[in-house]
């Protein structure tokens, strides 16, 4: 499907008294989507699902359009924007830091091929030395090391070697009309793999601490005497000490957003991925199972984004049934959890996005306690498999799950599943938009902007949407 929606939007308005060019596709479906079995939440998952306010912004992997994505430049500026939430998938390091970054090669958004090529980090042994191993030790864990060596893999590299790692001038080459200086080391800026803390440290209106030279500041605490088993085998976790300042008081709007995060796919993480991320949210009093929030704290408090200190502040989210699995048996439904689909061959995937086989799906995020179902959305630029039509929407409804669809990038995009064009089809006769409750978006003032021109904004949220350039420009990012 290569069509933007503007042209498809077009042709179906000059069908006005006509059939619309969609309704054939959009009415066959519908009576098996009013028939089909569909589970519904229990009365306490309801009350766990109403921890997420009403079309949620949720800033994904925090910018990918305006920064470089999963960066604390991401982070700061999605959080200064006024998102509802900050969004990252999670990895995690060889020696296990848990981390916010997408791809698992490490080649599009660092620069890892100039600074180790396809050879193990020379500083391997002195990292190991200073763990406290003998030299016989240390020599024999490199050759292991040596031995099984994948390059490029986020789970071979240490945290310290990732930190190594420009990850912000690609931005720049990649996208020339968004391309900022102050993304690059040269000012003092040097854009990180963020850790997962860092991510929390940003939602709560910090910034990393740096020393005289831009670059952050850190110490190795040492061993903590666990293990972790990733694809690069068996090592040592590792705990490191990260140091943060709060933003100056002339560049924190006071915004404070929840953080969504995705377990990735099961292969690429450690089994216990899910327990691990418990663990360190409960460490930075981000748990709710263990320290929840007042009932009625407010989403919003004079035009501020309050939602990091309510029980919504933290959504897990993943495309794996196993990790579901997995995370209800851990999470037991208590913190909000959005099952992702696609559309494809993969063991998870959607193969039959058709009634009887998308209420499957959702039946089964039921049965695992997630709370949100996430699908795809058609539409330039990434051209995903829709997954969102009007009766897949309304399926999830029936089930009393939100609908958080994925990704944003364009206002027709938010017209179209708002139901301004209604799919193109003018008969009353079908299921009411709008076909989301919420929104990933690569685009947050685009989206903010949208649902404060529609009215659904919570009245005590912003009303204005402030400039994503002097944002930057504010923040430190110059041109």
């Amino acid at each position: 499907m290569k069509k933007t929606f503007l042209t498809f939007g077009s042709l179906c308005l000059l069908a006005i008294g006509m059939a619309s060019c969609d309704n054939k596709e959009i009415m066959k479906d519908k009576k098996d989507a009013y028939d089909v079995p569909v589970d519904h939440l229990s009365p306490e998952m309801e009350k766990v699902r109403d921890y997420v306010p009403k079309h949620a912004v949720i800033a994904h992997r925090g910018s990918t359009f305006w920064t470089p994505e999963e960066t604390e430049a991401a982070y700061r500026w999605a959080r200064e924007m006024g998102a509802d939430y900050l969004e990252a998938d999670i990895q995690v390091s060889k020696d296990g830091v848990i981390l916010a970054l997408h791809d698992d090669n490490l080649k599009r958004t660092t620069d890892i091929e100039n600074v180790y090529g396809e050879t193990l980090p020379k500083g391997r042994k002195e990292y190991y030395l200073n763990l406290g191993y003998t030299e016989a030790e240390a020599n024999e864990l490199v050759a292991k090391d040596k031995k099984a060596f994948v390059p490029y893999l986020t789970s071979f590299y240490t945290y310290e070697e990732l930190l190594k790692l420009d990850a912000g001038t690609w931005f720049n080459l990649s996208s020339l009309k968004q391309a900022r200086r102050g993304f690059t080391p040269e000012t003092g800026n040097h854009q990180y793999i963020s850790a997962l803390e860092d991510m929390i440290m940003y939602s709560r209106g910090m910034k990393l601490k740096r020393d005289q030279n831009g670059d952050r500041v850190y110490k190795i605490v040492g061993k903590t005497g666990q293990k972790i088993s990733t694809l690069g085998g068996e090592a040592d976790v590792v705990k490191y000490e990260f140091e943060y300042v709060a933003e100056d008081a002339n560049m924190d709007s006071g915004h404070r957003p929840g953080i969504y995060i995705e377990f990735k796919e099961s292969w690429l993480n450690p089994a216990d991925l899910e327990q691990r991320v418990y663990d360190l949210l409960d460490e930075h009093d981000m748990n709710i199972i263990t320290k929840p929030e007042a009932q009625d704290a407010p989403y919003y408090i004079n035009e501020k984004v309050n939602i990091n200190n309510t029980n919504g502040k933290v959504i897990l989210q993943t495309f794996s049934l196993e990790s579901l699995v997995r995370a209800s048996n851990i999470y037991k439904g208590r913190i909000p959890m959005c099952f992702l689909l696609w559309k494809g061959n993969g063991a998870t995937d959607i193969s039959d996005d058709g009634p009887l086989g998308y209420a499957s799906f959702i039946n089964l995020g039921v049965k695992y306690k997630a709370h949100i179902m996430g699908p795809s959305i058609a539409g330039a630029p990434n051209d995903y498999p829709e997954l969102n039509a009007p009766f897949q929407d309304f399926l999830i409804k029936r089930s009393g799950m939100l609908n958080h669809p994925y990704s944003f990038d364009s206002h027709e995009q938010m017209a179209k599943y708002f139901g301004d064009y209604n799919f193109g089809n003018a008969s009353e006769d079908l299921f009411q938009p709008p076909y989301m409750d919420g929104a990933f978006t690569n685009r947050t003032e685009m989206t903010l902007q949208f649902y404060l021109d529609k009215g659904v904004r919570h009245a005590s949220a912003a009303k204005e949407v402030p400039s994503p350039e002097e944002v930057l420009v504010k923040l430190g990012y110059s041109k």
